[in-house]
């Protein structure tokens, strides 16, 4: 009885085979690996999103802080804010800015110094947090004193120079009362908001008192 013997074209078939099984196993690992990475690039998005959110929220902290100090703090007196006070992180013009709007004294420390304080900083030490926040009232670089349409934007104010305030209390006037809406200087309320890992944000809001 001859023994049996393999046939070369067997052999060469197996051999295809176990390269098209290598290919194959080689295209699953790579689409693995995509996978996992698409998958963690979303979760730092979503991550990220949630990280300004957060910051977004801590920033009211230094608005409701100036919001106080408007009300019934240091700055609660129309006369007190016709000049800057340091104490407070307020001036009574506006501050030099960046071309997107940022002061410059929120950007360098020692520039800070000389317009607020840090004391007047606002720490949340359990969620590595900084607020440093600056006041200035948007009148013309240099400006104190009563604040006017001429060299102050008043709220109300429209771009001709006129105002609807005026036209109301003239109104009101002719009619045997007094005028009730007098025009308001604006304030601008720039915050800065420190993160973890070196994060940093600034948000603003404008109005009138």
């Amino acid at each position: 009885m001859k023994p049996l013997r393999h046939s070369p074209a067997g052999r060469k078939q197996q051999g295809a085979v176990l390269l098209f099984a290598l290919i194959a196993l080689v295209v699953l690992l790579i689409g693995g690996v995509v996978m996992v990475r698409s998958m963690q690039t979303t979760l730092f998005g979503a991550g990220n999103y949630g990280f300004k959110r957060d910051l977004v929220n801590q920033s009211e902290r230094a608005v409701q802080t100036v919001y106080d100090a408007f009300s019934d703090g240091a700055l609660k007196d129309a006369l007190t804010r016709e000049t800057s006070l340091k104490s407070s992180n307020y001036s009574a013009s506006l501050l030099t800015s960046t071309t997107h709007g940022i002061p410059e004294a929120l950007l360098d420390d020692s520039k800070f110094a000389a317009v607020g304080t840090t004391s007047n900083d606002i720490k949340v030490d359990k969620l590595g947090v900084s607020i440093r926040y600056l006041v200035d009232r948007m009148c013309i670089a240099g400006h104190a004193g009563p604040a006017n349409e001429t060299k102050c934007s008043m709220a109300g104010t429209r771009i001709d120079g006129s105002s609807a305030n005026e036209q109301i209390n003239a109104a009101r006037s002719s009619a045997g009362g007094e005028g009730a809406n007098p025009l308001q200087p604006v304030y601008r309320v720039t915050v800065r908001v420190s993160g973890p890992r070196g994060t940093e944000s600034f948000f603003q809001t404008t109005f009138a008192n």
